[in-house]
């Protein structure tokens, strides 16, 4: 990441790279946190959760909460480095920063790889409803999210190993540009199949407006998954995009000056992630009031 930041001012250009305060980043990761470790614990202490759905989501919450250490950590190293204790040259402190930019990226691929796992699998539950659980076994969940580790793994090793190789850089933008394109499909035809029965149904005579809201439900769902995840995934991917296309167009660097801008729309996904994923689960949404009414009746005891 920090390489990706430095080529941004290596090339003559009128736009001035945009900083955001590392208190930002700070703040998003802390609540990114916080929010996945509830999703995970919650999947975790709650046995009807573990179904292939939940896996991923929780799956996608791993990932989330490891990016979010690290640039939790990435931050609190930025400011022993202003303080002067830290050599930002110093063997140690590249190898270090070296590590979490690996995981960084490899937390990148794999959220998007566990947004598309998320997309088939609803996909799969809607086409093939009769057939969804001989389908998606949880030893093809294990064999599915196996692959997606070490995958994202050993890309986040190269992307960072091998940065100026032309040959990795096409390799992983590909792949990346891919797997969007695939959770586009899958979520537009999902939706358009939603809004379908949506109408259908709004057009039955004799529903109550409780009925119709409930077939509505489903559609709306689907619009925000593809409205929030444009939004936040779009000016990335095509920062990304401009990097392998134009370098140095200086056009092409005003926009790459606002990478920092980019990155915020990036992390605040996994911040969204669990509202989106989990918080409209009712079953999620009852394991966390226990939860709380647990950890609340605790207190009070510790109190009394």
């Amino acid at each position: 990441m920090n390489s990706s930041t430095e080529a941004v001012s290596t090339h003559p250009t009128d736009c001035a790279e945009v900083q955001v305060p590392s208190q930002v980043f700070m703040a998003i990761a802390v609540a990114s946190l916080s929010e996945n470790i509830l999703v995970i614990v919650a999947v975790i202490k709650n046995r009807n959760l573990h179904s292939p759905m939940y896996c991923f989501i929780c799956n996608l919450a791993v990932f989330n909460t490891i990016s979010s250490l690290c640039k939790a950590l990435e931050n609190i190293l930025l400011v022993f480095k202003e303080a002067g204790h830290l050599n930002s040259l110093g063997r140690f402190e590249r190898n270090i920063d070296d590590i979490m930019d690996s995981l960084l990226c490899m937390c990148f691929l794999g959220s998007i790889f566990s947004i598309l796992t998320i997309a088939v699998d609803r996909y799969i539950s809607i086409f093939h409803a009769l057939r969804y659980h001989t389908l998606m076994t949880m030893r093809r969940v294990v064999v599915t999210l196996s692959t997606i580790w070490v995958l994202c793994g050993t890309s986040g090793v190269l992307m960072i190993g091998f940065f100026e190789a032309a040959t990795v850089k096409i390799f992983l933008v590909v792949l990346f540009f891919t797997a969007l394109l695939l959770i586009l499909l899958l979520y537009v035809h999902m939706f358009l199949l939603a809004r379908h029965h949506a109408n259908r149904i709004a057009s039955m005579p004799g529903l109550h407006a409780r009925q119709r809201q409930s077939g509505l439900r489903g559609a709306l769902t689907l619009t925000i998954l593809i409205g929030v995840f444009v939004a936040c995934w779009a000016p990335f991917s095509l920062h990304l995009l401009i990097m392998m296309i134009c370098p140095e167009n200086p056009y092409c660097e005003c926009y790459r000056s606002l990478f920092q801008l980019h990155v915020v729309l990036l992390v605040s996904h996994a911040v969204i992630d669990p509202a989106i994923y989990a918080f409209r689960s009712t079953e999620l949404c009852n394991t966390y009031k226990k939860m709380f009414l647990c950890s609340a009746s605790r207190i009070f005891k510790e109190c009394v």
